[in-house]
């Protein structure tokens, strides 16, 4: 969950560095550093705290290249300037940037420990430098031999650079289960942890994949396995630029975010409704009529807002297609021992596409002959490349750690999902007219949502005062309440957990007091006096009420409300949780958190 950068060419390596390191920082942003090669040896430069503060500590005269930065999220050792990365053996030679986790760091650190090497950092990572210095010590040849060698001995994740201040012409890559890949530049190289990195300078990208090496110049790249034979990679061109990847006159990334929504989901529906049919064109899933209507059951695995996304997709792909669907937190998923059905359709839900304990359950599904379809966000990242087909959001980037704009178009996705099996089944064309006419209005009724944004502030500013606060929802409002509690705890620090309405009087009802606010999530719909009954319940306990709700509420049952336009009953989901987005935005504001960069999270889990 931390972010490399790297470059290789005629320009002055460290301004290209700490830009790229600013883009990464939603990746990990408790210590940075950078090493650059200059004159024959290494300038390393380390701070603990953001890349602002390592920019700051940059003499002058900080020049070279190639070189080397990491942007890091704690896993090994306490975040301070010593244990931040680069980690370079005893001589300062060799530097090493990298992401993931060595799982037998203890026994190679013992084992070089008894040969004599002295450690200065608590990491992981230092492993690896004084292992290429020791592989250089036995007689490597050359870099890229004594990267081999020292990999041969490492298991874990990983995804690195190597500089080496006696190879001043190249930087050596590898990955292993941890994402990282080469920009194409014109007589220059770069490398990085995410294409996010790289969005000013290329648009050619060369992705590695587990167990292959890189070796980059400033005139070209080479890529092969641990043994040396030599991989054929193609370059793939991104689609970002660099407008979407920067911060313009919004306060904060998440906001900016959070008001590209209407955009997104044009971009998510763009090119995919079929009105002759109507019905949705998807052909990136591979999958033929034949096997679409094979498909007895299908299963989401997910984690985070990715899962809650997914729970409100297999409600979708029930009422819709009428096919059993259930969806599940990918990280408990993958440890125990699933039932793999040849005729369940398994979805894999990842914004970044590097998620590893989603990943991990894809290619435990695939080891089994599952069949897996992904919903992502970044063309060409690991999970995107592994899995059978899918459906890419194009939401573009999302630098804040909470998700927002790639939440919605992961649930608009499912609704395409769900509205091409259903036109294969049983759903009639006017079904299917209905539901493409509520996706079309989504992003003008978001963006009412957003123009009311100052109102829910007001609300906000009483919840932050809160220290507590219970979401509640029915039905598709359940997953709903989840993902609005993710929120606000995540970016304001206020404690928030959510629970199926109906589930308040078998437990929690007890928590229920004046200091404890209910936000409760009440679509017009066949559940609306079930959901008023509960309002009821919590008033009568003094309980104060927000409702996100289609018309104001009267006051014995809802403090304050959030009104919102409706849609279709199978849609309104997306359009409730923007509230609860903008809700949890000013709760953070008013609380002065770091809002693009909540504490001790990270946007990319790529290690567990």
């Amino acid at each position: 969950m931390c972010g490399i950068v790297g470059y290789v060419g005629p320009q002055d390596a460290a301004p290209i560095l700490l830009e790229g390191l600013g883009r990464l920082e939603y990746r990990g942003y408790d210590s940075a550093g950078v090493a650059l090669s200059s004159k024959g040896a290494l300038k390393v430069r380390k701070v603990s705290g953001r890349v602002a503060d390592l920019a700051a500590e940059l003499p002058a005269r900080f020049k070279g290249s190639p070189g080397i930065g990491h942007t890091r999220w704690a896993t090994h050792g306490e975040p301070n300037e010593v244990n931040a990365h680069p980690q370079l053996d005893a001589a300062g030679r060799i530097a090493v940037v990298h992401n993931g986790i060595i799982e037998n760091a203890d026994e190679l650190r013992a084992k070089l420990t008894a040969d004599g090497v002295e450690f200065v950092s608590q990491t992981d990572t230092e492993v690896v430098a004084h292992l290429v210095a020791a592989a250089f010590a036995a007689g490597a040849g050359d870099l890229e031999q004594a990267v081999r060698q020292a990999l041969r001995q490492v298991v874990g994740a990983y995804g690195l650079a190597v500089l080496d201040a006696e190879y001043p012409d190249r930087i050596v890559i590898a990955r292993n289960g941890s994402p990282v890949l080469l920009g194409i530049g014109e007589k220059e190289m770069f490398v990085a942890s995410d294409v996010a990195a790289l969005i000013g300078y290329t648009r050619q990208v060369v992705y590695l994949d587990d167990g292959e090496l890189a070796t980059i110049t400033a005139g070209g790249y080479r890529t092969y396995t641990l043994d040396d034979r030599s991989t054929a990679k193609s370059p793939s061109t991104i689609d970002w630029d660099v407008v979407g990847a920067e911060i313009g006159d919004h306060a904060h990334y998440l906001i900016k975010e959070i008001q590209e929504q209407p955009r997104t989901i044009e971009r998510a529906l763009k090119g995919r409704i079929d009105e002759r049919f109507e019905t949705a064109h998807l052909g990136g899933l591979n999958l033929s009529v034949r096997e679409a209507r094979e498909v007895k059951r299908v299963k989401i695995l997910g984690c985070g807002s990715a899962c809650y996304a997914g729970e409100l997709g297999a409600q979708l792909i029930e009422d819709l297609a009428r096919v059993p669907a259930s969806a599940e937190a990918a990280s408990e998923f993958r440890y125990r021992n699933p039932v793999v059905e040849p005729d369940t359709l398994y979805v894999a839900v990842s914004q970044s596409g590097e998620t590893i304990d989603t990943l991990a359950a894809v290619q435990e599904l695939q080891r089994k002959g599952g069949r897996v379809i992904g919903i992502v966000n970044v063309v060409g990242s690991t999970i995107a490349r592994q899995v059978d087909g899918g459906i890419y959001l194009h939401a573009g980037p999302e630098m804040s750690v909470a998700a927002t704009k790639s939440f919605t178009s992961t649930v608009a996705a499912f609704a395409l999902l769900a509205l091409h099996l259903g036109r294969m089944r049983d759903l009639s064309p006017e079904q299917g007219r209905r539901i493409i006419a509520g996706l079309t209005a989504l992003p003008g009724q978001i963006t009412e949502i957003i123009e009311r944004s100052e109102m829910i502030a007001g609300v906000a500013a009483e919840i932050a005062q809160s220290r507590s606060v219970m979401f509640v929802g029915r039905r598709r409002g359940w997953p709903v309440a989840r993902e609005g509690a993710q929120k606000l705890k995540e970016i304001s620090y206020v404690h928030a957990e959510a629970y199926p309405s109906a589930e308040l009087k078998h437990g929690p009802l007890a928590l229920i007091s004046p200091e404890m606010p209910t936000v409760a999530i009440v679509p017009d719909d066949d559940l609306l006096d079930k959901n008023t009954s509960t309002l009821s319940e919590i008033k009568a306990r003094k309980g104060p009420v927000i409702a996100v709700a289609h018309r104001e509420l009267p006051a014995e049952l809802a403090d304050r409300t959030l009104v919102i336009p409706k849609n279709e009953p199978e849609l309104d989901p997306i359009l409730m949780s923007i509230p609860l987005q903008i809700l949890a935005y000013h709760a953070a504001v008013v609380l002065e958190r770091d809002v693009d960069k909540p504490r001790n999270l990270a946007k990319s889990v790529t290690v567990e």
